[in-house]
């Protein structure tokens, strides 16, 4: 069944509807066809109005809609023949932070990104997204490994941050996150960086700091997630979506800022309801800044990408 958003509350109404009148036209000789095409027809300009103004909270919520494309489903809608590298030679396997080799429309690239899963087994299996230092550390290993050989890095980021537990800490989590940072900054073949759904905080930053980064649509980006910060500044995630606005957070605000480079239109309604369109288009962006990178001198991409980073911040939001 399909999951809807608070502000979804119309669209359900109208879908549930047009459910009752298909079940209907099993046993009825009355001819419903009209009716159900006028109601869809309903929906889509619901959708239209409504993703048309979201608030960025709503925007937050959307980006973590639990039918919203994941590793998984990019890999297999946009990666041919995947190979999984596991472990980071240190310590051992996270698999909230999955990565390996693969091709992408006939480029041999370096792959990874977080995996929140989808049902309830399965985000605790991948621990809701949120990496360890082993899972960073892994991504370390495999950007260099791609710097070694050559091969363009894409990465898909999906996390509401790096996890926080007390084991963590122990084993190094700031220290694994800053390294990762480091590799990205520091190789010489092209890195583009897809954020699909929340980018949160330094366990979002560990695979983006990149030469072209991606946002889709109504995806989010920001240090810290809006709860945290509203418990922060108010002591209470009452004022979560306050805080929202004033984190520019919104794809939009961001590339208003110039620290992302591309936002990829999704489909009305958003991209969890037409998946398969969104990484098509998501594909279409990543081939297009391939082309631009790829026959870049690796040193000048290197020394571009550092600018790039170091540059941010000296505009703002008119």
């Amino acid at each position: 069944m399909r999951s809807f958003l608070d502000f979804e509350k119309p669209i359900a109404e109208v879908e549930g509807k047009i459910e009752e009148l298909r079940h209907l036209s099993g046993g009825s000789e009355i001819n419903i066809a009209e009716e159900v095409a006028r109601l869809e027809g309903k929906v889509e300009r619901l959708l239209l109005t409504t993703y048309q103004k979201l608030t960025p909270w709503q925007k937050v919520q959307v980006a973590r809609h639990q039918d919203r494309p994941r590793f998984r489903n990019i890999i297999s809608h946009l990666i041919e023949e995947f190979t999984p590298l596991a472990g980071d030679r240190n310590f051992g396997e996270d698999s909230a932070l999955p990565g390996g080799l693969g091709r992408f429309r006939g480029h041999s690239v370096v792959v990874m990104g977080m995996e929140k899963g989808s049902t309830t087994e399965e985000r605790v299996r991948y621990n809701f997204g949120m990496a360890k230092p082993e899972g960073y550390r892994k991504a370390r290993r495999l950007i260099e490994l791609a710097d070694r050989f050559g091969l363009p890095i894409v990465t898909f980021i999906d996390t509401a941050g790096a996890y926080p537990g007390v084991g963590a800490e122990e084993r190094g989590q700031a220290e694994a996150i800053a390294r990762s940072i480091e590799a990205c900054l520091a190789v010489k073949v092209p890195v583009i960086a897809c954020i699909v759904g929340e980018g949160g905080s330094g366990g979002a930053i560990a695979l983006a700091a990149a030469d072209h980064i991606i946002m889709f649509e109504h995806s989010v980006y920001s240090v810290i997630s809006p709860e945290g910060c509203a418990s922060i500044l108010w002591r209470s995630a009452d004022q979560s979506q306050v805080a929202a606005e004033a984190l520019r957070l919104t794809a939009q605000d961001l590339y208003k800022l110039d620290v992302i480079d591309e936002i990829v239109q999704e489909p009305v309604g958003g991209a969890h309801r037409r998946p398969d369109e969104a990484l098509t288009a998501l594909g279409d962006s990543i081939e297009k800044a391939l082309k631009i990178l790829l026959p870049q001198n690796g040193k000048d991409l290197k020394a571009k990408r550092r600018e790039k980073f170091l540059a941010m911040g000296k505009i703002g939001l008119s």
